[in-house]
């Protein structure tokens, strides 16, 4: 079932796979590390929670603006378990919403006053829920390094937890000039784990841009076996059109389409099997 956030991605899609073919992967793999350090995210960062929730209420029902707005009130004179308390509610108001960047900010203010494991994480997933549906490319950066930052004091907390190691990794991958250390965490999570979707999907994606076409297959296999979705069949149908098996494309570009049921997509796919059935 297609909700709101799954056709935002596909329409995206298209607009990505062009980027992401088209990147040479040279340019991405460097000896600088590319990533900042947690004390320089968090100082030179043009961007806080009260802008982010300002650029996030944009649009948003006057009625849960106002509730979302009474609630930071309450949070601005409020302290220890009780700002908490508040601070939880806040990003639950934005989770019904599905504006992620706020979220971020709320659960890495938790993590602040009571530094748990569980507020970390859940900060670095939020930005990197956030940074995958924007196209402002400033704002995308400066998410993906709050997120690496989070996620790196989450595995401090717990070294071994793999939801953290696949979300550094990923975020290691998309976001700095040394993806290949972002990718030696995700097998580490493959390896404990081999049909992890986020991981595989992530590793599948680094494959399609380094023209790795036969290992991006394998990747998105794996991805459809546990989660069987129209991203994953339009980049499946993306490697199989890559190394010519166009049968195969044909078939996994139908599945896309149908799991879209999306008219923009649908036309793209259409002229991508017109192309492949001649």
């Amino acid at each position: 079932m297609l909700n709101s956030k799954q056709i935002l991605v596909i329409v995206l899609i298209l607009a990505l796979m062009g980027v992401l073919l088209a990147r040479p992967i040279s340019g991405l793999v460097s000896e600088d590390k590319g990533a900042n350090s947690s004390s320089s995210v968090e100082n030179a960062s043009i961007y806080n929670l009260e802008n982010v929730s300002d650029i996030a209420k944009q649009g948003l029902n006057s009625t849960i603006s106002s509730e979302i707005a009474a609630l930071e009130n309450k949070i601005a004179s409020a302290e220890g378990d009780e700002k908490v308390e508040l601070l939880q509610q806040l990003a639950n108001k934005w989770d019904d919403v599905a504006k992620y960047a706020p979220q971020g900010f709320i659960y890495q203010e938790m993590a602040t006053i009571n530094p748990k494991f569980d507020y970390w994480l859940k900060s670095g997933n939020a930005y990197r829920s956030a940074y995958a549906n924007l196209q402002d490319t400033v704002m995308v950066r400066e998410l993906t390094q709050f997120a690496i930052n989070s996620y790196e004091k989450a595995i401090a907390l717990d070294e071994n937890n793999l939801d953290a190691k696949m979300g550094l990794g990923a975020a290691m991958v998309t976001g700095t000039n040394n993806p290949m250390a972002g990718i030696a965490l995700l097998r580490e999570v493959v390896a404990a784990e081999p049909k992890n979707v986020e991981a595989n999907k992530t590793l599948g994606l680094f494959s399609l841009q380094s023209k790795q076409f036969d290992k991006a297959i394998e990747r998105f296999q794996t991805v459809i076996e546990v989660k069987p979705d129209a991203e994953a069949y339009f980049y499946l149908a993306t490697a199989y059109q890559n190394i010519g098996l166009k049968s195969e494309a044909i078939a996994s570009f139908q599945q896309s389409k149908a799991l879209a049921a999306d008219p923009t997509l649908s036309q793209y796919i259409d002229s991508q099997i017109k192309e492949l059935s001649k």
